[in-house]
């Protein structure tokens, strides 16, 4: 059940982490939902060290992630950084499985509860090793108190893992269980819809990317026409076309192109754009574009990406962004950059955070970045909204969304 879940991208993938001391058998517990050894087990306290992912399928639900967690009792200095690797897979978790051992519930797993609580993530607690003395009257008593759903398993046996998994389930938000849409609310059964999609260097070679594969597959799914076209061959493909297409969908980089082909009564939006409301609060972004309008001489701005790569001589996040905003606001701006998971603490000193399209990301981890900048006061947008506010075509692209 393990392949297609593997094959399912990190980002499409509800991810929950399992947490709690040393010892408490969390590696033993994700072997036997699992049903295979995918995690070291040892009697040895401290065996798990940085997280570690195991795809999953979890019937009814479809693709997960478990994350395998060191313990957050660690001790030392090695201990501390094996905690840190936890509590950074814990935010980007879609819910946490809290695991006690024989110990039951005690002042480290009341802890845990208040941290995962106060994150806002959903949890329950899994009292591991009941075949070892059953689960404690009083902590079913606390459990049913503070309303926190609970199982009592054995990893070791093979008892209560169905009831787990059922839980589990039971756990993740409704929101998340359901697919939010792309684009298939903007176009109907029967429609057509255009996909520009520039061939250049920052092209991955032999493919698309996953927004472009995941707006096409929504396009038939919803038995519409999708046509694919580069942005040099758009007005070709558009003249052809005995019908105007419901929507035209086209990569932010080439916009400025883009916008002058279409025709102002057909629908005009990008990749990027979709993904601002699929992957988070695209009200936020949209709003967040306005500081680009209030930036200053020395102000810092953050590019933040999901995901790791080379970067080209012409590199839309380390070059043409940062050149776009300095042509657009006439300042000259400081802008750091961080990658992959990594996403600073201190957002305080940014006058802006320009975000990726976070294909890479889940949604619960892009809506918890939405979230901290917005606390923090950090407005927040992300590229594709950014580089359209600079190309002066942002009002445009938003209306398909019912935007403003």
């Amino acid at each position: 059940m393990g392949e297609n879940a593997a094959a399912t991208p990190r980002a499409l993938r509800n991810i929950i982490s399992i947490i709690g001391r040393r010892n408490a058998g969390k590696s033993s517990l994700i072997n036997a939902i699992c049903g295979q050894d995918v995690a070291i087990v040892s009697a040895q306290a401290g065996t798990t060290t940085d997280a570690v992912a195991k795809p999953y399928e979890l019937l009814p639900l479809g693709p997960v992630t478990f994350y395998d967690t060191a313990g957050l009792d660690d001790e030392g200095e090695l201990g501390e950084l094996r905690i840190k690797a936890t509590r950074k897979a814990l935010l980007r978790s879609d819910i946490a499985v809290i695991v006690c051992g024989e110990e039951g519930l005690g002042e480290p797993e009341k802890k845990i509860i208040d941290e995962v609580r106060s994150k806002s993530i959903p949890f329950m607690i899994a009292f591991n090793k009941c075949d070892a003395g059953g689960l404690k009257k009083e902590d079913a008593d606390f459990c049913d108190k503070e309303n926190i759903r609970y199982v009592a398993v054995s990893a070791a046996r093979g008892q209560g893992i169905d009831e787990l998994k059922a839980a589990i389930i039971e756990t993740i938000p409704e929101e998340l269980k359901k697919d939010p849409l792309l684009a298939g609310d903007l176009f109907n059964e029967g429609d057509t819809v255009v996909m520009v999609v520039p061939i250049d260097l920052s092209a991955p070679k032999g493919r698309l990317i996953l927004p472009q594969v995941q707006v096409l597959r929504e396009i038939l799914d919803r038995n519409a026409v999708g046509v694919v076209a580069k942005d040099r061959d758009l007005s070709a493909a558009l003249a052809n076309m005995q019908t105007k297409p419901a929507l035209v969908i086209t990569d932010s980089q080439v916009i400025m192109k883009v916008a002058p082909m279409v025709s102002e009564d057909i629908p005009l939006t990008t990749f990027s754009i979709l993904f601002a409301r699929y992957k988070g609060d695209a009200e936020i972004m949209v709003k967040g574009a306005e500081a680009i309008d209030r930036l200053a001489d020395g102000d810092k701005v953050l590019i933040a990406e999901a995901c790791s790569h080379h970067a080209l001589e012409d590199d839309i996040g380390k070059v043409k962004i940062p050149r776009w905003i300095e042509q657009y606001s006439g300042k000259k701006i400081e802008f750091s950059f961080c990658h992959g998971g990594d996403f600073p603490e201190d957002l305080e000193k940014y006058a802006l955070v320009i975000h990726c399209g976070a294909c890479m990301l889940n949604r619960v981890e892009m809506i918890r970045r939405l979230r901290e900048c917005v606390r923090r006061g950090v407005p927040i947008t992300n590229y594709g909204v950014a580089i359209s506010k600079t190309q002066g075509v942002l009002e445009r692209v938003i209306r398909p969304l019912g935007l403003k």
